[in-house]
């Protein structure tokens, strides 16, 4: 399984296609600007719904679901990248979120 951390993710930029595995409502409180969520409880049923991106970054809060959907990504053909640590990693990076009230610059 291909992994990367959040400091090589935000290097990429806006053209990093993110897939945040998260919860519906945990993705509302504070996500990565322009990630998609399909959460992992429904991610076997919306596939539909995955950008069809190569590389797609997974991500979660702290790393175990993203590490449990790249690994079914993969078996689905997806080219899927684990991000480690998760939002909360990205987070304590001192990288941006974007929350209800607006974008939050650390």
């Amino acid at each position: 399984m291909k992994s990367i951390s959040v400091d090589e993710l935000a290097r990429l930029g806006a053209d990093a296609v993110v897939l945040d595995v998260r919860e519906e409502d945990e993705f509302a409180e504070a996500r990565i600007a322009g990630a998609r969520n399909v959460p992992l409880s429904r991610l076997a049923d919306s596939l539909n719904d995955v950008p069809a991106a190569r590389p797609l970054h997974v991500l979660c809060a702290g790393g175990g679901r993203s590490t449990r959907a790249t690994q079914f990504l993969e078996t689905q053909g997806f080219d899927a990248v684990n991000v480690l640590g998760g939002i909360n990693e990205w987070y304590r990076a001192g990288h941006p979120i974007t929350t209800p009230t607006g974008t939050v610059e650390r």
